[in-house]
């Protein structure tokens, strides 16, 4: 698969997530087949509590979290200790 992305991203705390900005009408490039990849990356999380990397887009910049993902909705997702994030704004997945 081709990189999505042109810059590397920063590296944040899943805790930082709660104080950052989404744009609702952000025009996000997204790796194909990402609806799966969450399903399967909350399978891992709730089954083995196994971790992955988001690449995803706020306000400011590009950015990758690493944690569980608990729980996939249709727009958005539940990170461990119940953080949610956009999927409308996330460019791709990662498995560790």
């Amino acid at each position: 698969m081709q990189d999505i992305l042109k810059e590397k991203p920063q590296l944040v705390d899943k805790e930082s997530i709660p104080g950052l900005r989404f744009d609702k009408n952000a025009k996000i490039k997204q790796q194909d087949g990402l609806m799966g990849n969450l399903m399967e990356a909350t399978k891992l999380g709730n089954l083995h509590h196994g971790k992955v990397a988001i690449i995803f887009e706020d306000d400011e910049a590009i950015k990758q979290v690493e944690t569980t993902i608990w729980a996939t909705g249709l727009n958005y997702i539940c990170l461990k200790g119940g953080m949610w994030m956009p999927i409308a704004n996330i460019h791709k997945i990662v498995f560790l």
